[in-house]
């Protein structure tokens, strides 16, 4: 068996992961406002001094969410484990992912005491937690850093009248043949969805001028290796490129290809995502792919087996639960509504018929997320072309214009420190997105929203406004809301949970079908407002389409 990942330790980080040595916590602080800083960093997040220093603390926690592991083994560390993020008593903004250990997991609670242990697995002491033995006391989760409903009140005023977005439509579309191992090459699967773009917009290569693809990397079936291997596939000149991670989720591809042309630095922009995730893992199977990365790893969570971002949502659902009486059930509606959309889509790859026993009795990968809650990896790629909108108007199809992006950042980006009941990145992306249209969320007639997990599909519901914060259970209950023919007609083509892990890029090519009336027998009959999200966890984006009449 491998290894266990450790964490890679460095001069600014080695206080923490020896600290075990002689049994005492430390964490860093601000020796001028004496907050607890974690990850560590050069800077106060909060007084913003450069005065840092190293405290021992006392090792008590509070239990502030918690996930049972059954899918996923780990040297070191057999299927189930428990997940955790604990709350530090000095001081509870920060919040540790760890391990649960000498407990009987069906038995713990949130809001209970928890103390330091560690294990030493090398030259590392990894900060683990067990139950306080003889405690009772129940206490409150962690504050919100802001509450849930009020992230509006953090959002930027625009600061001209003029919008980048009334400058840019979408003039095509395309994607690749999509399925379960398809054992293509991911940049032949991008180079079909980028030709039939360019065909449905009635463009030729030798328009585009602009190229602009999320994330711009091949590593574990995640792209084709980005702008660079499509130029030197189809030799293209372009005048403006785009790539990378740091973006609005994997439609802020598209998003920043608006601004390109409202610039002026591009007529029509190439967007391009492309995943292999079910070919590279058959790959590794067979021993003709290396797993990307070394043992060591800055993650601070993967040392602890919190290697998905299931790991870290699940922890946010359980508190949603906790916090607002969700349940299992109310994600299952999700799930199940994708499914009954995917059975009208030739593409999906999920197609046949699922009832709410088959969504709660599937095997469990991450406690309250079973199979369904998941999205399925997938070989596959999409396409969207933006144009400048007077070009638009004389090309092939009639344009999709943009309303309105959110993509504003309020809450904080490490997973772990970040929203404690919806998916981190949403709720401030959503409220940005109402302050730059006078659109409401009662305009919208399609609902096209990232559900890489059912869990970011509920996060997105109620972040832009379809029901009201907490209030997602009694919204979802029966699935007539979020069905084709009820008021928010959501994930129309199946979803990422039954059509396909497209990463956002499918939800957009669904959203313009939708608009466009050529959606077949899924279409939702008079669609002319469509909102699209992408992402959620990293920095995310959101947009709001419309026709043009």
């Amino acid at each position: 068996m491998s290894a266990r990942p450790l964490p890679l330790v460095t001069p600014e980080n080695e206080f923490f992961w020896t600290a075990g040595a002689d049994g005492v916590l430390r964490l860093q602080n601000c020796l001028d406002c004496a907050a607890l800083i974690h990850p560590p960093q050069p800077v106060c997040r909060y007084c913003r001094g450069t005065n840092m220093g190293v405290r021992d603390v006392s090792g008590r926690a509070t239990l502030a969410g918690f996930t049972v592991n059954h899918r996923f083994s780990f040297p070191g560390l057999p299927a189930p484990y428990v997940v955790a993020q604990v709350a530090i008593d000095e001081d509870p903004r920060v919040r540790l992912t760890t391990n649960i250990i000498d407990c009987d997991p069906d038995r713990l609670e949130l809001g209970q005491q928890v103390q330091v242990a560690f294990t030493n697995v090398e030259d590392v002491w990894l900060p683990v937690f067990r139950p306080v033995a003889d405690s009772t006391e129940i206490r409150p989760l962690p504050a919100d850093e802001i509450a849930p409903q009020d992230y509006g009140r953090h959002v930027r005023p625009m600061v001209t009248t003029a919008k980048f977005e009334d400058k840019a439509a979408l003039t095509g579309i395309g994607a690749s043949r999509l399925g379960r191992r398809l054992m293509a090459t991911p940049l032949a699967l991008t180079i079909a969805a980028c030709q039939e773009a360019v065909a449905d917009a009635g463009l030729s290569f030798d328009d585009i001028d602009g190229l602009s693809t999320y994330p711009g990397l091949d590593v574990a079936g995640m792209g084709e290796g980005g702008v660079a291997a499509l130029e030197g596939a189809l030799g293209l000149r372009p005048t403006w490129i785009n790539g990378g991670m740091d973006t609005f989720g994997p439609g802020g591809s598209v998003i920043a290809a608006m601004m390109a042309v409202e610039t002026g630095l591009a007529r029509h922009v190439l967007c391009f995502r492309t995943v292999w995730e079910s070919t590279f893992g058959e790959l590794l199977k067979a021993g003709k792919a290396s797993p990307p990365g070394g043992r060591r790893t800055a993650s601070w969570q993967v040392p602890f087996g919190a290697t998905s971002a299931a790991h870290t949502l699940a922890q946010n659902a359980q508190r949603h639960f906790h916090r607002y009486g969700t349940t299992r059930e109310t994600l299952g509606w999700i799930a199940l509504n994708q499914r009954a959309n995917a059975a009208l889509n030739p593409t999906a790859i999920y197609r046949e018929p699922m009832s709410m026993d088959d969504y709660l009795s599937a095997r469990m990968i991450t406690t309250p997320f079973g199979l369904f809650d998941c999205d399925v990896p997938c070989d596959g790629a999409v396409a969207v072309i933006v144009s400048a909108v007077d070009a638009a108007r004389d090309l092939a199809k009639p344009p999709v214009l943009v309303e309105a992006v959110g993509t504003q950042i309020i809450e904080r980006l490490d997973w772990d420190q970040s929203t404690l009941t919806h998916e981190p990145q949403v709720l401030g992306q959503a409220a940005h997105l109402w302050s730059r249209t006078s659109l409401r969320p009662a305009d919208v007639d399609v609902a096209e929203l990232y559900d890489g997990f059912t869990f970011n599909c509920l996060s997105w519901i109620e972040a832009l406004g379809f029901c009201g914060i907490g209030e997602a259970k009694s919204f979802l209950d029966g699935g007539t809301n979020i069905a084709r023919d009820g008021v928010l007609p959501l994930n129309t083509h199946g979803g990422q949970l039954s059509h396909g892990r497209t990463h956002g890029m499918g939800l957009i090519h669904e959203a313009v079908t939708q608009l466009r009336g050529e959606a077949g027998a899924r279409q939702v009959a008079g669609a002319r407002v469509a909102v699209a999200s992408s992402g959620g966890l990293t920095p995310s984006g959101v947009m709001l389409l419309r026709t043009d009449s």
